[in-house]
């Protein structure tokens, strides 16, 4: 079922009505392709910059990987040189698993309130 309004407009036409519906109505424009070639042109520079990220830490990845893993070894020597005593009150220091997640939902918690209250 359509408007009563939108039919009543449609029967309504004046001068300038009918001349923009023949202007409109009009064959599109040859553009030799011109049309097609920017769309495709668009949608490869939108393609090249949603891979353009994920390729970059890809690379940075591969790059920073034997840095890394000598890094990681030397810690480890270091410590194994370490007295037990001091490595067993480092490990008394770091928080349990269940304070970090504590943490992590009053932190979500907060997060979701302060959107709340933006809104």
């Amino acid at each position: 079922m359509t408007s009563k309004i939108i039919n009543m407009a449609e029967h309504m036409k004046d001068a300038q009505d009918r001349m923009l519906e023949s202007m409109f109505a009009s064959a599109p424009i040859a553009d030799d392709g011109f049309s097609a070639q920017v769309i495709r042109r668009v949608r490869r520079k939108m393609m090249l910059r949603r891979l353009s990220l994920p390729v970059a830490a890809l690379i940075g990845g591969v790059v920073a990987f034997k840095p890394f893993s000598t890094l990681v070894g030397i810690a480890h020597q270091l410590l194994l040189q370490m007295p037990d005593e001091l490595v067993a009150s480092a490990v008394a220091s770091l928080p349990t698993v269940q304070l970090i997640v504590t943490g992590g939902l009053v932190l979500c918690a907060a997060i979701f309130s302060l959107s709340m209250l933006e809104d």
